[in-house]
């Protein structure tokens, strides 16, 4: 597996976003030691991505995520700007941020101008690796009627440019303006899969296979499924958590493949009305399963750690992602924890909670969980789980 993480940079003072990104990427190649392709620019430039080497487990994707966060922030430092894990720029200036000067942005942005001004947004990718394309499509099918309750636990952009939109993740609306986006369709196979593709591709509305902006696709860079729902998360800990739970999905999904299991296929638009609710509400509101039944968000976060339990417990990642869901339904989610701040403290207080995930870089597994095989058994766990 591999977790990316998208990134903006901010003036300290102001909680504005800054135009730093290459400056900052750079400087953490040289001076805080990421390799080459470990720090990307984005669209515009004030956003940065890393990316995780391939992981095995839980602590490598945590021990790499605070090694990236640390270099990437030492070197905001030194720009004189911060990092932020927020979804969404909480605020934002009079001038729109320019566009990284790349071809392929610069095409985005004669295509669909304001859009791009407004993809202020940034979000965690989860790769899973699965044996072929064919094995791929069947774990589509089979966790896209989960996606929704991800992008509920996992919201952090509730304000976007100085206003609370009175969403949860505002960046899963922001996203879902795009030709294609949202939780995937059913396909009936890889040959499907592709010629669905192709034909979008005909139109000429998109520009390649990297604006086929659904929730979870296949990569087209390496053999897996890239689960893009989550809004990137404040802190490191719970960015691990997410990533193993997105592969417990994945893993149960193959496991339904292989035997042949039958799996809940929700109509688009029933989907599409979850991935709302979900995206309006977070953990705040209620949520509809799988099966499109209205649920309280406990009751809907059990139901997917029920789901995934047993590819959890072979892992042995029960323990971080059981205490995520704890901390997620008795304490709120990103998204609570930014509007709290801004009511608390105001727009400083604000700006301080969302640089507060990428501190100086350090060895060890992130904090909050056990790792493999130490910790609670799962059952004790399920004591303080929703």
């Amino acid at each position: 597996m591999g977790v990316e993480e998208e990134y903006l940079l901010l003036d300290p003072a102001t909680g504005l976003p800054v135009a730093r990104a290459e400056e900052v990427r750079t400087a953490a190649g040289l001076r805080h030691g990421t390799g080459p392709d470990e720090v990307q620019s984005e669209l515009l430039q004030a956003q940065l991505e890393v990316a995780t080497p391939v992981c095995r487990t839980l602590d490598e994707v945590a021990a790499h995520l605070l090694r990236l966060r640390g270099a990437v922030g030492a070197a905001a430092e030194r720009a004189g700007c911060r990092v932020a894990t927020c979804g969404a720029a909480p605020l934002a200036g009079p001038e729109p941020v320019p566009v990284t000067d790349a071809p392929r942005y610069r095409a985005l942005s004669l295509r669909a101008p304001q859009l791009v001004r407004e993809q202020l947004i940034n979000g965690m990718h989860v790769h899973v690796a699965v044996p072929d394309r064919e094995a791929g499509v069947g774990v589509l099918n089979r966790l896209r009627p989960w996606l929704p309750v991800l992008v509920a636990m996992a919201a952090n952009s509730p304000l976007w440019q100085g206003i609370d939109t009175g969403f949860a993740s505002w960046r899963t609306v922001v996203f879902g303006r795009w030709p294609v986006g949202g939780p995937p369709p059913l396909f009936a196979g890889a040959a499907d899969y592709e010629r669905r593709v192709r034909d979008l591709l005909a139109t000429g509305t998109l520009m390649d296979r990297g604006q086929l902006y659904w929730q979870a696709r296949l990569s087209e860079r390496y053999p897996t499924v890239e689960v893009r729902a989550p809004d990137v998360q404040l802190l490191p800990e719970d960015a691990v958590a997410f990533a193993g739970l997105v592969r417990a999905l994945v893993v149960t999904a193959l496991a339904g493949e292989a035997e042949g299991a039958p799996f809940p296929a929700p109509s688009e638009e029933l989907l599409a009305a979850a991935n709302w609710q979900a995206s309006r509400y977070g953990l705040s509101g209620r949520l509809l399963d799988p099966l499109g039944r209205s649920l309280g968000a406990g009751e809907a976060v059990r139901g997917l750690l029920e789901h995934v339990g047993p590819a959890l417990d072979r892992a042995g990642d029960s323990g971080r992602v059981l205490l995520l869901a704890h901390r997620l339904l008795h304490g709120g989610t990103a998204a609570e924890r930014q509007r709290r701040a801004l009511a608390e403290g105001g727009p400083g207080a604000l700006v301080g909670l969302v640089t507060g995930g990428t501190g100086p870089p350090g060895p060890g597994p992130a904090a909050g969980g056990p790792g493999p095989g130490g910790g609670r058994s799962r059952a004790s766990e399920r004591s303080c789980a929703p």
